[in-house]
Formats: C-alpha cells, sequence, structure tokens
C-alpha cells in the first residue's frame, strides 16, 4: 500500500494490481501538473505528496484526487483530498476548484494509467 511516483505508461495488469493492494475499488493519486507525473497508493494522499515533494515537486503544482478505474470515464475521479486546501493558491476547499488543473490532471491520468476510452 505504499506510494509511489509513476512517470511512464503503466499497463492494466499493474494498474489493477495496485489498486487491489490498495482500496479495492479505488486508488489514491497525487499529480503533479506541472511535471506530468503522479504518486500512486498509500492510505492518504499526504503520502503521496510528501514522495513527490522529495523528488522536487512544488505544493502549488500537486493535487489529490480518488481514482476508480473499472467506473466510466466521467466518473472514474473525483477531485477531492485534503491536500487540495491551498487558499495560498486560491483552492479553499477540498476539491479542485480549477477547471484547468482538472483538465491538466485528467490528462496526465489518461496518458500515464488507464485512457478515457478504456476501462479495467
Amino acid at each position: 500500500m505504499k506510494a509511489r511516483i509513476i512517470r511512464e505508461k503503466i499497463t492494466k495488469e499493474e494498474l489493477a494490481q495496485i489498486v487491489k493492494e490498495n482500496f479495492g475499488t479505488m486508488v489514491k493519486i497525487d499529480v503533479d501538473v506541472e511535471r506530468g507525473i503522479l504518486a500512486i497508493g498509500g492510505e492518504w494522499h499526504s503520502e503521496g505528496d510528501e514522495l513527490l515533494a522529495k523528488d522536487s515537486s512544488s505544493r502549488e503544482s500537486v493535487w489529490g484526487a480518488n481514482f476508480y478505474p473499472w467506473n466510466p470515464s466521467d466518473s472514474r475521479i473525483e477531485y477531492i483530498s485534503l491536500i487540495n486546501i491551498k487558499p495560498q493558491f486560491n483552492n479553499r476547499s477540498m476539491e479542485v476548484e480549477d477547471e484547468k488543473t482538472r483538465e491538466k490532471m485528467r490528462e496526465i491520468i489518461s496518458r500515464l494509467l488507464l485512457p478515457d476510452d478504456e476501462t479495467l
């Protein structure tokens, strides 16, 4: 259940195994929208956030979400995490409020984990 950084596309089999090792149908992810990488796994979003920070990601660029790979693409990403509460960056709730940030997150998740037109 330990978080790890994903820099290149993983296989569907790898993704399914990571999800099963974590919450079964969902996995926590932290997306660096500037660097185009993400952390996946762990019990808390803060684990991936910390891992990315140690890898030179800025707190301003990292946003948390829950990922449900078996859901249809329009309900696969839940843009909610405690790490998203960033008043200094104009995000005052647990939900990612900026649509451009959500779109960047979706693009990175689709590229590294599972394209929108595929499912597990």
